[in-house]
């Protein structure tokens, strides 16, 4: 019974950690409510569920939900323990105080980023309340191509915020699922035209044009993550132009290109842009 009890709390945290990634705060709220479920799962009553018959059904159902979960948000933990340390002195117990210190570990992987964590949670409980706080927190990342992500788990680790880098990954690698998604399906209708010079996992994009030799757009997709998390992409477009080119464009329309297609992307989105400069390239090349 006790390894079922043990199953179920496992199961609960991962769940609750999940979560945090697909339901949104609400204005305002900070991510004390998640945490306050986080803890509620180990003050759950333990002599309710030895009593109980449902234990089994409630193991199920935990799965079944983190089955379902894992699909939704792409993280799958793979190792989770957690051990449990009482604060406790003299002047503590004549003032009601308990202080309770929970050291978690866990591993896993969001799609095909992996990581490692270990955290603090502070537990103070007196007569009349009781409190939790995330006091130290440990990230390391498996080596990755993705650069944007050092300086971001860097502040997560100084924020102790760990539901701000689960739901911050979350996000984060779906852009990048959607960028080579993008990228990928150019490449198949474009063969010629479009390069991808890093391969799938590119975070650039080149358009040539054959009956122009020299002359080369690049598309600079960078993913982002601002101080508070959020996850925004970002595009830039580089010219790769001959300098005779440059000298007989008297109106200057190379050098305002790149404003010009920020200004597209605001109108018709990221992938009617990138269709129409590759259009552009291949209808003039067609002609």
């Amino acid at each position: 019974m006790d390894s079922q009890l043990a199953e179920a709390r496992a199961l609960e945290a991962e769940i609750t950690l999940r979560r945090a990634c697909v339901e949104p705060l609400a204005p305002g709220e900070d991510t004390s409510r998640v945490q306050k479920s986080f803890q509620a799962i180990y003050q759950a009553d333990s002599e309710g569920w030895e009593l109980s018959k449902d234990l089994r059904s409630h193991l199920g159902h935990l799965e079944s939900e983190l089955q379902f979960l894992s699909t939704l948000t792409g993280i799958s933990i793979r190792h989770y323990s957690k051990k449990t340390e009482d604060l406790m002195s003299t002047e503590m117990t004549e003032k009601s105080i308990k202080k309770v210190l929970q050291r978690h570990r866990l591993s896993g992987n969001c799609h095909m980023i992996t990581f490692q964590l270990e955290f603090q949670l502070l537990e103070i409980q007196n007569k009349e309340s009781l409190s939790s706080v995330i006091t130290d927190l440990s990230i390391i990342m498996e080596p990755t191509e993705y650069s944007e992500l050092s300086e971001f788990v860097s502040r997560a680790e100084e924020r102790r915020d760990l539901f701000m880098f689960f739901r911050s990954l979350h996000f984060f690698v779906e852009w990048c699922e959607y960028r080579k998604c993008t990228f990928k399906r150019f490449k198949e209708k474009y063969p010629e035209a479009v390069h991808l010079s890093e391969g799938a996992l590119s975070s650039c994009m080149g358009i040539r044009s054959p009956s122009r030799p020299g002359f080369e757009l690049v598309i600079v997709w960078r993913i982002q993550i601002d101080e508070e998390g959020k996850v925004l992409p970002k595009l830039d477009l580089l010219n790769k132009v001959p300098l005779q080119a440059l000298e007989l464009d008297k109106n200057g329309v190379i050098e305002t290109a790149p404003l010009s297609f920020r200004t597209l992307l605001g109108v018709l989105g990221i992938e009617a842009t990138l269709e129409s400069l590759i259009k552009s390239l291949h209808t003039e090349t067609s002609n």
